[in-house]
């Protein structure tokens, strides 16, 4: 590295004046045409892509594939419509009546305290492990007249607390209201 300095030093006048030859720049640009050219460096980048798309795709089947048939969990459990035609209508029925009042007390316009929505919904998650037992019984012995019963006895009396606990909210709630309206009119 040294020797290209000292050669530089020594030739400082030359390398200040001194101009590149007739037709330098052209000659330049012309290499590095000719070069960016053969090399190859406008390739387009639609193969990659469609390799990386080929590849996702491959994974995403293969995973699939394996999840279906090794590791996919059985399923250990039966529903109600699965017994019989009629079973299914029973159990649509509670299970709109259901739905209904949950939505009644959870999202309706019932204003409840939000730690006892809370202790409901856990209530209620507790009353649904006891339906999920039953279910799994019911997929080993799916002919077994009690658990069926059983089953339905659920949705009933799952429909009986929560029209309970609504209508007791509704009663709450317009005595409020009544006490309200008579505490405006006397003012």
């Amino acid at each position: 590295m040294k020797n290209i300095e000292d050669i530089i030093r020594s030739n400082k006048d030359f390398f200040e004046t001194g101009e590149p030859s007739e037709g330098h720049f052209e000659r330049f640009n012309r290499k590095l045409e000719q070069r960016f050219h053969s090399a190859g460096i406008k390739r387009s980048i639609v193969p990659y892509l469609l390799r990386a798309a080929v590849v996702t795709l491959l994974v995403t089947l293969s995973s699939l594939w394996v999840w279906d048939n090794f590791l996919r969990p059985e399923n250990t459990k039966m529903a109600l419509g699965d017994v019989s035609p009629q079973h299914r209508e029973v159990e649509n029925y509670y299970m709109y009546q259901v739905s209904l009042m949950e939505g009644e007390l959870f999202t309706g316009g019932l204003k409840t305290n939000p730690e006892q929505i809370e202790v409901l919904r856990n209530e209620m998650k507790s009353m649904d492990s006891v339906y999920v037992q039953l279910q799994k019984e019911l997929k080993v012995n799916p002919s077994d007249e009690r658990i069926i019963n059983a089953m339905i006895e659920h949705y009933q009396t799952k429909l009986e607390v929560l029209t309970f606990i609504v209508n007791q909210l509704k009663s709450i709630r317009n005595e409020n209201q009544n006490l309200y309206e008579n505490e405006k009119v006397n003012l």
